[in-house]
């Protein structure tokens, strides 16, 4: 069932997708025979915002530009993607996700959803404005033109419809008039958004690096729908020697919550915090004994230093290997890199103390630079990554000791 609904969906918006190429092409008829179609077949153009969703791909929000004539109404959406295309999930993994311009009648639109705010925005554009806008749309959503390579903060759902209205009135607009704020870096507008969802927050705080952290202009913030939205109400455009508002007037098209339907808030003991806690405890714990009876507990080594290695790897991987935006440098590197694998092994070789010491050694210099970087500001840290970074010390401090 859910194919056959998949392939109906993909049809009705071929065929929608075919009738707004024959309409354009009928108006660009038209206007040769009679200069003035436009005015006799006004287009409107809108902004559509959709709050954050319960999906975690929801939880930034979503814009759609809705174009509206005697012909009838085209929403068109420069979010749609497939997760049963070939190789999506490794094209993901390595930054490569390819996103479709398409139309999307509310009835197929999974994003109304029952108590999900949704806003449209009446645009103040000149016919010829309101044509430009139609024909730019009319060649995104043809096949050839449709894919393109989606970037979260600077090429995404949100950012194409505000290239399309900038294109239109013939300049990039000015949003240093919008007083949605909700942080000043990319990680802290993340972080607003991701609030109630730890464990992702704590994996975007794993993967992106330093970029995330410098102050970012107003026109970056438009990669969120919400801001796009409230900075096009502050904006105001010249009609014949006057300033008018670029919004011509907001309607509610579905009522909800200014938060959107984002899921509730992950428990405390279901937190990144409280399973680092429970981590660094044990450790405490188990180090104070290791150091009371001049020992080691090789198995916690074992464990820990393999888990934040496989992480490092991660890290690696995707600063380095993958084309992923705004992860290069991350400094995560220093505290959890692959070279960890190394301290999880070497306690298991005879005669390998002299190197494992050093190797610790290693280990404290470098989660002391981290230490570092965390204090100046040039990159934050995730709270649940002080804890785990501890733990990881405790026990080189205790290997430094033991390998005398």
């Amino acid at each position: 069932m859910t194919f056959i609904l998949h392939v109906m969906k993909r049809l009705y918006c071929y065929i929608l997708t075919l009738c707004l190429l024959m309409a354009a092409w009928s108006k660009a008829q038209g206007e040769t025979a009679r200069p003035d179609s436009a005015v006799a077949h006004p287009i409107k153009v809108s902004l559509i915002t959709f709050y954050p969703g319960n999906e975690v791909f929801e939880v930034f929000g979503h814009s759609e530009i809705l174009v509206a004539d005697s012909t009838g109404s085209y929403y068109v959406n420069y979010g749609v993607f497939d997760f049963n295309s070939p190789g999506f999930v490794s094209r993901y993994i390595m930054g490569e996700t390819d996103y479709l311009c398409a139309i999307m009648p509310p009835q197929l639109d999974g994003g109304v959803k029952p108590g999900r705010k949704m806003v449209k925005q009446d645009l103040n554009l000149t016919p010829e404005q309101a044509q430009q806008v139609w024909d730019m749309l009319v060649w995104n959503v043809q096949p050839a033109n449709r894919e393109y390579r989606y970037r979260h903060f600077s090429d995404n759902c949100s950012t194409r419809p505000r290239d399309v209205i900038e294109a239109a009135l013939g300049k990039e607009l000015d949003y240093s008039g919008c007083h949605y704020v909700v942080g000043t870096t990319l990680r802290q507008v993340m972080s607003h958004y991701t609030r109630n969802y730890a464990w992702e927050q704590f994996g975007i705080d794993l993967a992106l690096g330093a970029a995330c952290d410098t102050v970012i202009d107003a026109r970056t913030h438009t990669f969120v729908p919400l801001f796009l939205m409230h900075a096009l109400d502050s904006i105001a455009v010249e009609r014949d020697g006057k300033m008018v508002p670029l919004v011509s007037a907001t309607t509610v098209v579905n009522a909800g919550s200014d938060d959107g339907i984002v899921m509730p808030a992950t428990p405390w003991y279901l937190t990144p915090m409280f399973f680092a806690l429970l981590v660094l405890a044990a450790t405490i714990i188990v180090t104070v004994l290791d150091w009371r009876r001049n020992r080691v507990s090789r198995w916690l080594d074992t464990v820990l230093f393999a888990v934040a290695g496989l992480a490092g790897c991660v890290i690696f991987f995707i600063e380095f290997i993958s084309t992923h935006e705004a992860v290069m440098p991350n400094y995560n590197i220093l505290w959890l890199q692959p070279l960890l694998l190394c301290l999880a092994v070497l306690p298991w070789i005879k005669k390998a103390g002299g190197v494992l010491k050093w190797c610790h050694i290693v280990n404290l210099a470098l989660i002391g630079t981290m230490a570092v970087v965390w204090l100046s500001g040039l990159q934050a840290p995730n709270a649940a990554f002080i804890p785990i970074a501890a733990s990881l010390a405790l026990r080189s401090l205790l290997n430094t000791r033991a390998n005398k």
